[in-house]
């Protein structure tokens, strides 16, 4: 893999040494990431699959807020988000009618320099949101400096100018150390399949909120996770 960049607390990247993939269970995973904030698109294995809400927050910076945009499509197949389920981050929700208005609120949302992210959720291929839309969306994200991330359902890739594209799908927790009977750490299947200077790759990762780092848990489509690996908080 091309040098990679480490995720550090605060949402933010920095260059990381090259070195091969890890190969060992547990080991701390350098996540291919964007050098600066852009967009990002997230495409959903499942509607009712909330592996993306987990694998998305695990990269974005807490102390700002989130402006997060749902489209009425999605919220209605895919679920409305639920802030006090989401941890220690402070949300501005906005429900927009269409993709047209969801997108228009993501381009303003992304002028305010004071948030963490901007987030957009929207249910399959509104005409909407072609490339162009796509392309402004990166544009603005770069040019203001805040991350924009497209959380898709119900769709197949089509041509975007996200400049970095990931299939998540929620994997089997890890074992709790404390009470096998429990969950343990989430787990995520993720599967980077377009990004500019990264070459392609499908991982089984955890991500350790005190360290703050993403850990290889198991090869994708491995159900067997290691004794080790499973004992990872």
């Amino acid at each position: 893999m091309a040098a990679g960049l480490s995720l550090v607390a605060g949402g933010g990247f920095r260059p990381a040494e090259t070195r091969p993939i890890p190969g060992g269970l547990g080991e701390r995973w350098t996540l291919p990431g964007s050098p600066q904030p852009t967009l990002c698109e997230l495409f959903a294995i499942h509607p009712r699959d909330g592996g993306t809400t987990g694998f998305l927050l695990a990269q974005l910076e807490r102390g700002k807020p989130l402006l997060w945009v749902q489209e009425r499509m999605a919220i209605l197949e895919a679920g409305r988000i639920y802030p006090p389920g989401l941890g220690d981050f402070s949300i501005i929700h906005v429900e927009a009618r269409n993709a047209q208005s969801a997108l228009w609120a993501m381009e303003e949302g992304l002028r305010c320099a004071a948030l963490g992210a901007v987030i957009g959720e929207l249910w399959g291929d509104p005409r909407a949101l072609d490339f162009t839309a796509t392309r402004r969306l990166a544009v603005a994200a770069e040019k203001n400096g805040v991350p924009a991330w497209l959380v898709r359902f119900g769709t197949t890739p089509n041509l975007s100018g996200a400049r970095m594209r990931w299939r998540v799908a929620s994997a089997p927790s890890l074992a709790n150390m404390f009470d096998p009977r429990a969950p343990g750490a989430a787990a995520w299947d993720a599967e980077l399949f377009r990004a500019r200077g990264f070459a392609p790759g499908r991982w089984r990762v955890t991500h350790d909120r005190q360290e703050d780092h993403f850990h290889l848990v198991a090869a994708a489509g491995d159900r067997a996770l290691d004794e080790d690996a499973r004992r990872i908080a």
